[in-house]
């Protein structure tokens, strides 16, 4: 709350830990006015469901076509003006961009786990990359079928993938 008691609305955005097909590489973004690396995310459109605009963003910010696979989480911030809410999904890009990245981004790095973590300028980004990172890379090195049929991995994940969109509304 602020101090005339009004609750502020967070400032709703969606992304992606993405990773490159074919390697354990993740996408971390440059932007060009602060120069702070970054997960790529973004606002969403009047309308915009959370998952539209996460492909939306990623593809704008890479420059890379995705496919969005598990619901990885939520990473709430309070950096701005307003607190802004982020929800994340493992994405896979294509080999090569299909795009020039969006005047905002400056350029893309495609790094290992540990590196991505390091070279990410806010700390909120490192600790919710550092908790869902690993899992990510995990559940991506498997054949969809075998992450799937994975009764320790692949269930853990539908359940918790369909109780978050439940909670939220979008099962």
């Amino acid at each position: 709350m602020t101090s005339r008691g009004k609750i502020r609305t967070p400032v709703l955005a969606a992304g992606g830990i993405v990773l490159r097909e074919a390697s354990p590489l993740i996408a971390i973004v440059q932007l060009r006015k602060n120069k702070a690396w970054v997960l790529p995310k973004g606002k969403l459109k009047p309308g915009e469901e959370a998952l539209d605009a996460a492909r939306r963003e990623v593809t704008e910010e890479t420059g890379h076509a995705v496919t969005a696979h598990e619901y990885l989480g939520e990473m709430a911030s309070e950096t701005g003006a307003k607190p802004k809410t982020v929800r994340f999904w493992r994405m896979r890009a294509a080999a090569k961009p299909t795009r020039k990245l969006m005047r905002d981004v400056k350029a893309v790095k495609w790094l290992p786990l540990d590196q991505a973590i390091g070279k990410l300028t806010h700390a909120h980004e490192r600790a919710f990359l550092q908790q869902v990172g690993a899992d990510a890379l995990r559940t991506a090195g498997r054949p969809v079928g075998a992450a799937l049929a994975d009764t320790a991995t692949g269930l853990v994940w539908r359940v918790r993938s369909w109780l978050r969109g439940l909670w939220r509304g979008h099962a």
